[in-house]
């Protein structure tokens, strides 16, 4: 997998538990979400792993791609 860091999202929380980001902290920097352009999950048989992925385009202007990974119930930033 790419480069990945865990970081702290405030998301909207539906049926699921964690469902879809709305801000996170990126460093000291609070990025709002302001649109979610791509939504993908990725599973692997092997080792039973989920990861919920998100293309968003953040408050600062970047597009960032986050994900939750379910088996560890965290987020994380990637690079890919």
């Amino acid at each position: 997998m790419a480069d990945k860091k865990k970081i702290d999202v405030v998301c909207y929380s539906g049926f699921r538990g964690e469902e879809s980001p709305r801000s996170f902290l990126l460093g000291e920097e609070r990025i709002e979400v302001a649109s979610i352009t791509k939504e993908w999950v990725e599973e692997n048989t092997a080792d039973r792993t989920r990861r919920r992925f998100f293309r968003v385009k953040g408050s600062d202007g970047f597009m960032h791609t986050l994900y939750y990974d379910e088996g560890v119930s965290a987020w994380f930033l990637t690079d890919r």
